[in-house]
């Protein structure tokens, strides 16, 4: 079955609104929560990476990935 949007229009015309079926709300709220998700981690790492070249540009020591492995067991 084709889901059906419907538009609200104001007195000149032009679209204000729209009303969607509950199961094309639902698949577009839960795609843009994934999405949201995705960006927070893409964001994280880009910050991530901004902090290791400023310690970089520092000279400061940086932790190996294998003492945070080993500190992340303790």
């Amino acid at each position: 079955m084709k889901s059906t949007m419907q538009y609200i229009v104001d007195n000149k015309g032009i679209k204000i609104s729209v009303i969607v079926p509950f199961d094309t709300w639902e698949k577009i709220n839960s795609d843009y929560h994934k999405l949201e998700k995705k960006l927070e981690v893409f964001l994280a790492i880009r910050d991530g990476m901004d902090e290791i070249k400023t310690a970089k540009a520092q000279g400061k020591k940086l932790q190996t990935l294998s003492d945070f492995l080993h500190e992340s067991n303790s």
